[in-house]
């Protein structure tokens, strides 16, 4: 961390790597990797947008091909391909600042400030009461093989969002009021319908440092009612990518003397701050899709689950042949209460109804059943979709099953995070898959 820009909130001022001139952005510029996981037809798409032009997505893996044959060798690619791109002129280092973007999508438009963090104030561990903290359970099992991609790459580019609860909007909207009229760094249209995007590099040391200090204002143990630990960031996007780089620097920090712990770049990750109360934002729900399952006996078992999870209450699993009575039926299943999940299965609707359930969110709920379900049924795989059009053209394949989950209210993410711990994983996500972050700015994390 630059020592002039100290401060007690975890945020280090980046050096930001960006594509130089002549750079077709709209080329290089690339969803995150974690979205249309199976849907091969959209990464393809990217392959003919990109052709040979530079792009972030030869430097990135689409986790569609993660665990799959050829990943050794792409990750091989990968790293060819960041090095010639520091080495051809490719990239260049703007020096260090943040990078002021605004994101405008389906008619939405939001606000973001780049900044790095420092993942010793991370802990992703239930019960965590680090400034930084997950919104939703980590699975450890995903970090070991996004940690072979990062493990020894000298660039790092974030699909990661972090929100800030700041209702008065003393952060990022300052930033933006002193910057709108002034030259941009970058303004292009996102390929793959990903919308319109804008940035302004900040560099100037005073609205650098007043909006350190903003953020430090933030920082309030009684901000929630009584005195809790102080909650500043919320993972809201790119959770097991932030829990990635935080595995990726305990090992290297491991071999470290101390007097290099502090400012290695690898003790930090580039990320992109966003105010929870920006009117972008909007927080939609993560279906689930099961495949290769025997339809009837999956449901059978899940019912069984789901009653031994939730013993207060009824669980009740329907289908229904007609669209009328399913709506009909499903109206009156949520009027009388409890959870009602919609269920896709084979052409046909119907919904799971839990009564008394044990959880407070309809996530928690299917997903605690889901976990225990899937592990006793051989072959089965989930999915994490987002779209109701994705679910229901994936849920009525045979052998499939969609489930539609609704969405959560953003305002009560923070408090509930700081009173209940995380959320069930893939509990909301902001906005859907082609709203997602781009790759864009890079960072330099090798010595």
């Amino acid at each position: 961390m630059d020592p002039k820009f100290a401060n007690n909130a975890g945020v280090c001022v980046p050096e930001i790597v960006f594509p130089a001139k002549g750079v077709d952005l709209t080329r290089w510029a690339c969803v995150a990797c974690d979205q249309y996981t199976s849907q091969p037809d959209y990464w393809q798409g990217c392959e003919a947008v990109v052709g040979d032009a530079p792009s972030t997505l030869r430097i990135m893996l689409p986790e569609i091909y993660l665990d799959k044959p050829g990943e050794e060798e792409r990750i091989a690619a990968i790293r060819k391909a960041m090095d010639q791109y520091m080495k051809d002129g490719t990239l260049q280092n703007l020096g260090r600042g943040f990078m002021l973007t605004r994101r405008t999508v389906d008619g939405k438009t939001r606000t973001g400030l780049i900044v790095a963090l420092d993942l010793e104030c991370y802990d992703y561990n239930k019960g965590s009461t680090t400034l930084i903290r997950a919104t939703e359970g980590t699975i450890v099992e995903r970090i070991p093989p996004r940690l072979r991609i990062r493990d020894g790459a000298p660039l790092e580019l974030p699909h990661i969002i972090v929100l800030i609860d700041d209702e008065k909007k003393t952060v990022i909207e300052p930033l933006y009021a002193a910057v709108r009229n002034t030259e941009k760094t970058y303004d292009f249209e996102l390929m793959q319908k990903g919308g319109h995007i804008e940035g302004w590099f900040i560099d100037g040391e005073q609205m650098i440092e007043n909006a350190i200090a903003a953020i430090e204002g933030l920082i309030d143990p009684n901000k929630y009612g009584r005195e809790m630990a102080p909650l500043l960031f919320a993972m809201g996007d790119g959770n097991h990518s932030f829990a990635t780089a935080k595995a990726n620097w305990e090992k290297l920090k491991a071999s470290l003397p101390e007097d290099q712990r502090e400012n290695h770049p690898a003790r930090y990750a580039l990320v992109e701050l966003e105010n929870v109360h920006d009117d972008g934002i909007v927080f939609e729900p993560i279906h689930r899709v099961i495949f290769n399952v025997s339809t009837k006996k999956f449901l059978a078992d899940l019912k069984a689950k789901l009653a031994q999870q939730n013993p207060g209450g009824i669980v009740d699993i329907q289908l229904f042949e007609s669209e009328r009575r399913f709506n009909r039926c499903f109206e009156r299943a949520v009027a009388e209460g409890g959870h009602v999940i919609p269920v896709i299965i084979q052409g046909k609707r119907g919904f799971i109804a839990v009564k008394k359930p044990t959880a407070q969110l309809e996530v928690g709920t299917l997903q605690a059943a889901l976990d225990v379900v899937l592990k006793a049924t051989k072959g089965a795989v989930i999915d994490y979709i987002h779209g109701e059009d994705v679910v229901n053209d994936l849920g009525s394949k045979f052998g499939n099953i969609g489930f539609l989950l609704p969405s959560m209210d953003k305002s009560a993410l923070f408090k509930t995070v700081v009173f209940d711990g995380a959320l069930p994983r893939k509990t909301f996500s902001m906005g859907e898959a082609h709203e997602k972050r781009y790759y864009l700015e890079c960072r330099n994390i090798a010595k």
